[in-house]
């Protein structure tokens, strides 16, 4: 399976603007990225006191997580849409066996 449009784009990009480096590097940056994510969500929904709502700043954060983890992937060689199938099989059984997709017993 080909690597798609989005991993190609985010490799290009990186080759081009010389924006390699390590996957410890690229795996702390998806934390801290993931960590702004939240902090959105807590912003958004003013601590969890009000529904939340969608904001500019969600969306440039959520594209920052996006970034990064397709960074992780093209690092450790991974096909997104290949691993995304594996995990909708693996949830899929699940739900079929246990009604719900947890991984808790």
């Amino acid at each position: 399976m080909e690597v798609s449009d989005l991993q190609s784009k985010v490799y290009n990009f990186v080759k081009e603007n010389n924006l390699e480096t390590k996957i410890e590097s690229r795996l702390l940056d998806l934390v801290s990225e993931v960590g702004e994510l939240s902090k959105e969500v807590l912003k958004g929904s003013n601590y969890g006191k009000e529904k939340f709502e969608n904001t500019d700043e969600w969306i440039n954060e959520f594209g920052d997580v996006l970034f990064s983890l397709i960074c992780v992937a093209n690092k450790t060689e991974i096909n997104l849409e290949v691993a995304l199938d594996k995990a909708l099989n693996k949830y899929g059984k699940r739900f079929n066996e246990k009604g719900n997709i947890s991984s808790v017993k």
